[in-house]
């Protein structure tokens, strides 16, 4: 049944009787939906990407790359590792208490509430739900209704493969907006700022932790030491890829105005070599994903502010707007928001701590990319900045890297999630400690507290009561 024939509530009941009936725990359930996932994604990636294309004009290549098969990968190194993450973690029992065992274990939260963004419509919605599904939860999932073929392909798919463990919603804010009011274990949501803040408030009222998957500018600083030319593809790479619409592609550049001239006459050339002369005629090159964001779009360039290096090119009718580099001062509106498009702008500072300071006085960034190969480079930009990722060389690829936490800090969002750090997002770490019954040694600290009792007691806190006198010293 898909959950549009049932009311939020209901739906949100049902995933949640498939949670309490305790199907869901077992390893071996959770590794059957993981599999169950796979196979919907690896035999039905031709309507997948169909409908990639249909929202957002992706190649079939870079589907595979970003979305279909970035999610194949995930749910291998799950799988591979699963068992492992989910052994007990021993812990040890402090000489006051033994003989006692202590240790961690993992157990699932309930019910999970996934809400996914546009611009990676499958992927973004997908990867979170690997993490739940393996913590052992039960899953309800927006999909975007921005991306409406994606979400109709999902609403489609899912129930065909995951008829127990996940539940898609279809449908825009009014919808989103009443599975908010219901109580979940945990909300997952990747999107803005300024719905986050509306998820988190609603949130509050059940005390349901959350995970925000956020954005901002992601800045990137070239210096003259880097190889430019390569350090060109690959910034370009990052950035145009999905026209432009990742959350972690290059926000905008930073370097002295002697390397800005210098990559500006190289970015034209990588363009050009992935997408030829003219992009628009490129099967390799997306669309803008609809018209209020191209008109967005189309007027950061007609600021006074902006000097055009190469593209601008724009088609309202097909929502085409050309790879894009611009000269931007930095109060110019390009420079005031997330661009979110394939607009890339050279902001010119004076050196490393110009740069350091330009990125320090704004939001904390989902992703930083540094392209220097001085060492005293890369670890001020370690040290000194704060960011979700910080990337030396590439930009975009951290994703890549299945062992590597992915989330923002501050304005760019709260929490972590890919693999382990995926399991641990969608569990509780419960605590258990085990106490023979015999020898009671808990008679030792049993009241009437008599003199003998009382040193015993004070022999055995006496490690805490040292740290105590050390602080004080």
């Amino acid at each position: 049944m898909i959950a549009q024939m049932e009311t939020m509530a209901q739906t949100v009941a049902r995933a949640r009787a498939v949670f309490n009936s305790g199907v869901s725990r077992p390893v071996a359930w959770r590794r059957e939906q993981l599999h169950a996932l796979n196979r919907m994604l690896v035999e039905r990636q031709g309507e997948i990407a169909a409908a990639l294309e249909a929202d957002l004009g992706k190649h079939a290549s870079e589907s595979w790359l970003t979305e279909i098969g970035f999610l194949t990968a995930e749910i291998a190194h799950t799988l591979k590792h699963l068992k492992r993450w989910l052994a007990p973690e021993a812990s040890a029992v402090p000489v006051a208490l033994a003989p006692a065992a202590a240790k961690i274990v993992l157990e699932p939260l309930g019910v999970v509430l996934v809400i996914g963004p546009w611009n990676y419509p499958i992927q973004l919605l997908l990867a979170p739900v690997i993490g739940a599904l393996a913590a052992g939860n039960t899953v309800v999932a927006k999909p975007s209704e921005l991306a409406p073929a994606s979400s109709a392909v999902l609403a489609r798919l899912v129930p065909e493969y995951l008829p127990d463990a996940v539940r898609i919603v279809q449908g825009g804010v009014a919808e989103t907006t009443e599975l908010l009011e219901q109580r979940f274990d945990h909300i997952f949501y990747t999107g803005n700022g300024r719905v986050g803040r509306i998820v988190m408030a609603a949130a509050a009222k059940h005390l349901t932790p959350v995970t925000l998957e956020l954005g901002g500018k992601s800045p990137t600083y070239v210096d003259d030491t880097t190889d430019l030319e390569v350090a060109a593809a690959r910034i370009a790479w990052g950035k145009f890829m999905n026209a432009g619409q990742t959350c972690v592609a290059p926000d905008y550049v930073l370097g002295t105005a002697e390397v800005l001239d210098r990559l500006a006459a190289l970015l034209p050339a990588a363009i050009e070599r992935f997408y030829g002369v003219d992009p628009k005629s490129s099967g390799e090159y997306g669309r803008i994903i609809h018209e209020g964001a191209f008109a967005r779009l189309t007027a950061l360039l007609e600021d006074d502010d902006v000097e055009l290096v190469t593209g601008g090119a724009a088609d309202a009718a097909q929502k085409y707007l050309a790879p894009t580099v611009v000269r931007a001062g930095a109060d110019s509106k390009v420079m005031q928001e997330e661009i979110f498009g394939p607009i890339l702008p050279l902001v010119a500072v004076d050196g490393l701590e110009d740069a350091i300071g330009f990125i320090t006085a704004r939001d904390k960034p989902l992703a930083l990319y540094v392209f220097s190969e001085d060492a005293a480079v890369r670890q001020a930009f370690t040290e000194r900045t704060s960011s979700g990722a910080l990337a030396f060389g590439v930009p975009a690829a951290h994703l890549l890297v299945p062992g590597l936490p992915f989330g923002g800090v501050g304005e760019s969002g709260m929490g972590r999630y890919h693999g382990r750090h995926s399991l641990r997002t969608f569990s509780h770490p419960k605590a258990v400690l085990d106490k023979p019954m015999k020898p009671d040694t808990m008679v030792l600290v049993y009241p009437p507290f008599g003199a003998l009792r009382n040193q015993i007691i004070r022999r055995l806190v006496a490690p805490a009561a040292r740290i105590r006198r050390r602080g004080k010293a």
